[in-house]
C-alpha cells in the first residue's frame, strides 16, 4: 500500500500553515512597535534588542515581570471578540514594571490555543502591539502554540513577559515612604483583569449570557466585562519626570484588591486608612454586587472597585502630582495619608491579635491587611462608607 502524502502533523491536529498565516497577519502590528534598537524583525528564534542605551545609565537595574489575563479570556471566547485581550495582557505585565519606577524596554508574548485561527490570533497580537506602542514597549517576539486535545478548538490562553530599566538610585518603594505621605488613587477603567472567576460565577448563577443585553449599560454583558485594562505606564513615567521627587511608591491594584496591594509597598511599622467616602465605585461593580446579593465591601479583596493604581507621594507635592496626572487624562484623588507608629483602634479592628511580622491580606471588611504576596509591609484597611454617586 502506498504511503499517504498527508502531513502527519496536520492529521494530529496541528496546522503549521495556519500558524504561518497568523504571523503574516500580525507582522505589521508588531513591526510598528520596533524602533532602531530592535534588530532582526519578526520570526526569529529570539528577539534582539540593542542595549547600548543602557551605557548612559550610572547603574542600570533591569526590572522584569510576567503575567497573564486569567479567566477573562473565557468571556472573549464566548462572544468571539479578541481585540481587547491584548491590552489587558500589556496592562498586567508592563504596568507592574513601572511600580519600581522602571521604563519598559521590550516584551514577548505566548498564546496557547486548541486550534490556530489566523484572524483570531492576529486580533490578539494586534491588541498587544497597540498597547505596547502606547507604553513605549517594543514587542520583540512571541510564540503561538497549537495544543489539540489539550485545549478545545476555540480555547486559548495568553501570557507575556517584559523587561524594563531603572537607575539604582531612582527605584521607588517602601524605603522612600515617609510619615505624612499622601496616598493618591488613580481611577480604573472597570474590572481590568482580576476577579473574573467571581464575575463568571455571578453571571452563571444569575442565568445570564454574555450576549444578553445589560440593561444598565446599553450593551451586552460581554462588551461590558471586556472593557480593557487602563494603561498607566506612560502617565506615571511622565509624572515621575515632570514632578521630581513627588512619587515615593506605586502600587498596581490587581489580585488581592486595594488594601493588600497598597500594604505591599508601605514599610513595616507604617499604616494607612483608605477612606471609602472619597469615591464611588464604578457602576459595573455595583450592578454585579446587586445581582449577587452581596456588598461592595465583601469584594474588596477581589476587585479594584474603581482604583487601578495607587501613588504614595510627598505631602507638599500632592497638588502638583494630581495636576500632572490630570494632564495625562488620569483622574486622581487623595484616599489616605501614611502614618507611623501605633495604629488607630476602633470598630474596624481585627477580631484577633495581629502579628506585625506576618504578611497577610484582610479577610473581612475593615480588617487590617499586613503586606501581601510574601511581603511584610505596612498595615492598610478601608474605612467609612462608599460615596453614593
Amino acid at each position: 500500500m502506498a504511503a499517504s502524502s498527508t502531513n502527519p502533523y496536520s492529521e494530529a491536529g496541528v496546522d503549521t500553515a495556519a500558524g504561518d498565516l497568523a504571523v503574516e497577519l500580525m507582522k505589521s502590528s508588531v513591526l510598528a512597535t520596533h524602533g532602531p534598537e530592535v534588530l532582526g524583525g519578526v520570526g526569529g528564534f529570539a528577539g534582539l534588542f540593542d542595549a547600548s542605551a543602557l551605557l548612559g545609565y550610572r547603574r542600570p537595574l533591569l526590572a522584569s515581570s510576567t503575567d497573564g489575563v486569567g479567566t477573562k479570556v473565557a468571556i472573549a471566547q464566548a462572544i468571539d471578540k479578541h481585540d481587547t485581550i491584548g491590552q489587558d495582557l500589556v496592562g498586567m505585565v508592563v504596568d507592574d514594571i513601572v511600580v519600581v519606577g522602571a521604563k519598559p524596554l521590550f516584551m514577548t508574548d505566548y498564546i496557547a490555543c486548541g486550534k490556530v485561527v489566523p484572524t483570531r490570533i492576529a486580533d490578539i497580537v494586534r491588541g498587544i502591539a497597540e498597547a505596547c506602542a502606547a507604553t513605549g514597549t517594543a514587542l520583540v517576539g512571541g510564540e503561538t502554540a497549537e495544543h489539540p486535545g489539550l485545549l478545545g478548538v476555540d480555547d486559548y490562553d495568553v501570557a507575556g513577559a517584559a523587561t524594563g530599566v531603572v537607575e539604582a538610585d531612582a527605584i521607588l518603594g517602601a524605603e522612600r515612604v515617609q510619615d505624612g505621605d499622601v496616598v493618591l488613587a488613580i481611577a480604573s477603567s472597570g474590572l481590568h483583569s482580576n476577579g473574573f472567576s467571581l464575575v463568571r460565577h455571578i453571571i452563571t448563577n444569575a442565568r445570564l449570557g454574555y450576549r444578553d443585553q445589560a440593561a444598565d449599560f446599553g450593551t451586552t454583558w460581554g462588551e461590558v466585562l471586556l472593557e480593557p485594562t487602563r494603561l498607566y505606564t506612560s502617565p506615571l513615567l511622565r509624572l515621575i519626570d515632570t514632578v521630581p521627587g513627588a512619587v515615593h511608591a506605586l502600587s498596581h491594584v490587581t489580585g488581592g484588591g486595594i488594601a493588600a496591594n497598597l500594604a505591599r509597598v508601605l514599610p513595616q511599622g507604617s499604616w494607612a486608612e483608605v477612606d471609602r467616602s472619597t469615591w464611588s465605585p464604578s457602576p459595573v461593580f455595583r450592578v454585579l454586587s446587586d445581582i449577587a446579593g452581596s456588598t461592595l465591601e465583601s469584594a474588596e479583596g477581589t476587585w479594584n472597585l474603581g482604583i487601578g493604581f495607587l501613588a504614595v507621594v510627598a505631602q507638599d507635592k500632592t497638588d502638583a502630582a494630581i495636576a500632572a496626572l490630570a494632564a495625562q487624562g488620569q483622574h486622581a484623588w487623595q484616599v489616605a495619608t501614611v502614618g507611623f507608629g501605633a495604629r488607630p483602634a476602633g470598630d474596624f479592628d481585627s477580631p484577633r491579635p495581629l502579628d506585625p511580622s506576618l504578611a497577610r491580606r484582610a479577610e473581612t471588611p475593615g480588617e487590617w491587611a499586613l503586606g501581601a504576596k510574601g511581603v511584610d509591609g505596612g498595615a492598610v484597611r478601608l474605612v467609612g462608607a462608599y460615596a453614593s454617586h
